[in-house]
């Protein structure tokens, strides 16, 4: 029988998953930046850089259950987790890193196409309520089990005055809880009591999924695809970071074009989605 063809990222994921069976060591993060990088495996991070670059001999592993302090504050983000003094991948994909602002080690995070959410601390979702039970809202939001939401979590929300929530209802919060050993808990309020645009969304409007990859490109600060919706249609849109998002247009015609267009954006080329905002512009 003739061997199955390989494709370039088949072949590095296989040999990413050689060196890691023959090596089973700790491998430097900065030298596996923007690599692929599979679950069970083991990174060590720079507790200071040297002048002469990574890898030098002013490098050190960072330590995470010392004593003292390290000099550099590094977070770390999905896709890798803390075990013991372990920096342990639980994600398969590529490792990312952003650089520090204001001084420290930066964020380093897995980037990976999956599509089935996990609730994060501080994400922005949208959910569905599912349920009412007595003061609590269940509501979904694409995880394993539905997120529980207070009738006090909203602005303004008193024993008296209760929020308008139905079961149906869409629901845009934030994550305030979210544990592999407990249930997801979400509110709809800043850490000051304001909504922030927080709160029950509107009843028109189409809400439709795509993949948390396009959700990430979408919220990017560089991203020009919503400059370019905005000034194709006047509309309202709501990204939750669970792969969904509610669109309203002035009409239902162009709500579905809208949505159509953010569908395609993932597979297309800056010049292919150039052509079709044209042609729609034209139209």
């Amino acid at each position: 029988m003739p061997e199955a063809a390989t494709t370039p990222a088949m072949a590095e994921v296989l040999s990413v998953g050689k060196e890691s069976v023959a090596g089973c060591r700790a491998r430097v993060a900065h030298n596996v930046l923007n690599q692929v990088v599979l679950p069970g495996e083991e990174l060590v991070l720079p507790e200071h850089e040297d002048v002469d670059g990574l890898g030098g001999a002013g490098e050190q592993p960072l330590r995470l259950n010392s004593g003292a302090r390290p000099r550099l504050r590094v977070v770390c983000g999905p896709g890798l987790r803390r075990c013991g003094d372990r920096l342990l991948v639980t994600k398969c994909g590529r490792l990312r890193h952003k650089e520090p602002g204001g001084g420290g080690g930066g964020v380093y995070w897995v980037d990976s196409q999956q599509k089935r959410y996990v609730p994060v601390k501080g994400d922005h979702v949208i959910g569905i309520v599912i349920a009412k039970s007595g003061d609590i809202f269940k509501v979904d939001v694409g995880g394993s089990e539905p997120a529980s939401l207070s009738y006090l979590a909203f602005e303004g929300a008193t024993k008296r005055n209760r929020p308008n929530v139905q079961v149906g209802d869409l629901i845009y919060g934030q994550c305030v809880v979210a544990n592999k050993d407990m249930e997801p808990e979400m509110v709809c309020i800043d850490s000051c009591g304001r909504a922030n645009g927080m709160g029950v969304i509107g009843q028109d409007g189409l809400l439709f999924k795509v993949t948390l990859g396009l959700i990430r490109k979408l919220l990017a600060p560089d991203c020009e695809i919503v400059q370019e919706l905005g000034k194709l249609y006047p509309l309202e849109i709501v990204f939750g970071m669970n792969g969904r998002i509610w669109v309203k247009a002035k009409t239902i015609q162009q709500t579905l074009i809208l949505a159509n267009v953010l569908e395609a954006c993932e597979h297309m080329t800056t010049d292919q989605r150039k052509q079709i905002f044209a042609r729609l512009a034209e139209s």
